[in-house]
């Protein structure tokens, strides 16, 4: 099970389609755009959306939080926290 984490700092769990494995589609729809994978201070994969900076997108202060590079960086727009072995 995965964590979608909202820039408003809400968080809900969520299921792949299939049960097991992310998609890349569903990737992008949690996002909303193209995927950029980067690790949290504890080894899980965060998946970011690639153009957030670009589009300007909200700062996600608790995926920033959770960032391995917290220190120098920040994350913008809705993010998922998953184990790697649940993307596809």
């Amino acid at each position: 099970m995965a964590t979608l984490i909202k820039t408003n700092g809400e968080e809900t769990n969520v299921l792949p389609k299939n049960k097991t494995n992310f998609k890349l589609d569903e990737l992008q729809n949690f996002v909303g755009g193209l995927i950029e994978i980067v690790k949290t201070k504890d080894g899980r994969t965060m998946v970011i959306n690639e153009e957030g900076k670009i589009n300007d997108l909200s700062i996600n202060q608790k995926a920033t939080e959770l960032y391995i590079h917290s220190n120098f960086d920040f994350i913008v727009g809705d993010v998922l926290i998953c184990d790697e072995n649940e993307i596809l």
